[in-house]
């Protein structure tokens, strides 16, 4: 079995190709940036804008993730018709790609930011969905329409998978976790937008990214699955948390940003029903892993930069 990932050498999408490559199954990334973790994948270099090369790439493979995304709300809401184009056309173009390559299979990566706006604090795969007042949730949610029109119309199989916020290794600068621990080892203040009584489950990449390898089961075609953490964390906690492993640090608060989700109780019983998946990694272990990585990752770069030097001086 083959499989595109779409985003593959991104932060969920290179986690992805990793427990793919564990169930032996090959993968073939399609990406603007090269692969830096791994060299047993395929890759096409391209974009999701451009049709041709999406045909391409899809040519062959038995499934395609389609991960790659405008993710960071604060690139979107900095560069909404940029935004807009890489997930909204750039969904359609994989659809499309799909459907003329026969492809038997798209799984599509989306958000449990689409609750925003529900009635219900408590909610499910089943609740009804009100317009978002963010642009990045209304481009997520374009592209679930996208993938439901393609399935009634074409027969095209699909598998939405609303994401909770996701954290671990490789995960973008711009988030918050990033961001408080850079400022943290960096003996800056850590800001919080609000009281900071806004949560999240996180949800650890690597549990995450189980959970898409199990999207290919057959139960799961033409469903949605929320893929979400199971502790409630806020983002006070977060800070506070990050303070007491990294050193004592101020934590200083600012006003809150226009359309922030403020936190849902999302269930994902309907994956653990009908996958057989949970998350495994409790916060503060998942948080003390990306801690660990990210300052090897810093002393990696000082020490190459140190290298350069010696070789220079030769």
């Amino acid at each position: 079995m083959k499989v595109l990932v779409t985003g593959g050498t991104g932060f969920i999408g290179s986690h992805v190709v990793d427990k793919l490559r564990d169930k032996g199954v090959g993968v073939r990334v399609f990406d603007m940036v090269m692969p830096e973790y791994r060299d047993d994948i395929e890759f096409y270099q391209g974009s999701l804008l451009n049709l041709e090369q999406m045909r391409m790439a899809v040519s062959g493979v038995d499934a395609v993730f389609h991960l790659g995304a405008v993710a960071d709300v604060n690139d979107v809401f900095l560069e909404p018709h940029y935004s807009e184009a890489i997930n909204v056309r750039g969904a359609i173009n994989v659809l499309e790609a799909a459907r003329k390559a026969k492809v038997k299979k798209v799984i599509y990566g989306s958000t449990t930011w689409v609750y925003s706006e529900a009635e219900s604090n408590d909610v499910d795969e089943t609740t009804p969905l009100h317009a978002p007042s963010h642009f990045y949730t209304a481009t997520k949610l374009a592209g679930e329409y996208y993938c439901r029109s393609y399935n009634k119309l074409y027969g095209l199989d699909i598998t939405i998978l609303r994401y909770g916020i996701p954290y671990g290794p490789r995960a973008r600068d711009g988030a918050v976790i990033p961001i408080f621990v850079k400022k943290a080892l960096n003996g800056e203040p850590l800001t919080i937008t609000g009281d900071g009584s806004q949560f999240r489950k996180f949800v650890y990449v690597e549990d995450l990214a189980e959970g898409n390898v199990l999207a290919l089961k057959a139960i799961a075609s033409n469903k949605t699955y929320n893929l979400d953490g199971i502790e409630k964390i806020t983002i006070k906690e977060i800070a506070e948390m990050v303070r007491d492993i990294i050193g004592n640090v101020k934590i200083e608060y600012v006003p809150a940003r226009t359309g922030d989700f403020p936190g849902k109780e999302v269930s994902s019983k309907r994956a653990e029903d009908e996958l057989g998946w949970t998350p495994k990694t409790s916060f503060n272990e998942g948080l003390k892993k990306y801690i660990d990585w990210y300052i090897q990752r810093e002393r990696k770069r000082e020490g190459d930069w140190e290298k350069l030097d010696d070789i220079l001086k030769e």
